[in-house]
């Protein structure tokens, strides 16, 4: 079973990490880590910070993710800066909120919108592997559903928001769901290779 810190204060995001990887045999290990200021520009700037501050506190291999909501209409905001789009302190209702009033007027045509996730892993040797997932929906007109977390509510996939999805149902599409896949890919490919010159 192959052991991983994940970099994150998003206890959400622990549970999907451990709820993801579980299957593909790797264990995430959630530890207390100091905060590190999200300064990058792009989703994997700010996962390789998370996740290179992981590894360099613990010593362990670490993993952490970035990622966002990206609105066509808005260009692309809110993006890297989606858990402050509300301000530093918001609540999840508070920026979902302030994401449909922007909105307010926009028909449900150009309301396109994705979610994005990279995911960094950093190993103590100086090597990392990385991956990335999107996920095309479009944003609602009001929040709807009782699950997930963040923009969950809002974000429509077909008739549904990810809010009204089973925890199954989302990890199946969502954008972590097939970063986290492709990371475990590209993990085995690591492992194979990295035991292979030892």
């Amino acid at each position: 079973m192959e052991e991983l810190i994940v970099g994150t204060h998003n206890r959400n995001k622990v549970l999907e990490f451990q709820r993801i990887l579980k299957p593909f045999g790797i264990t995430v290990l959630e530890v207390s880590l100091p905060e590190i200021e999200e300064t990058g520009k792009t989703f994997a700037e700010n996962a390789l910070l998370k996740a290179s501050a992981a590894c360099r506190v613990t010593g362990k291999p670490a993993v952490s993710d970035d990622s966002g909501l990206m609105v066509d209409a808005l260009h692309g905001a809110p993006g890297v800066y989606s858990a402050r789009y509300a301000g530093c302190g918001a609540s999840n209702e508070e920026r979902i909120a302030k994401l449909l009033n922007v909105l307010k007027g926009i028909p449900e045509n150009a309301r396109s919108a994705k979610f994005v996730c990279s995911i960094c892993c950093v190993f103590p040797n100086g090597r990392r592997i990385t991956a990335e997932g999107e996920c095309l929906g479009r944003i609602a007109f009001a929040p709807r559903g009782n699950s997930g977390f963040g923009y969950d509510p809002g974000f429509l996939v077909g008739g549904k928001t990810f809010a009204e999805l089973s925890s199954e149902e989302k990890d199946k599409i969502s954008h972590r769901g097939k970063a986290l896949r492709r990371f475990s890919d590209e993990l085995k490919k690591y492992k194979e290779k990295y035991d292979a010159e030892q």
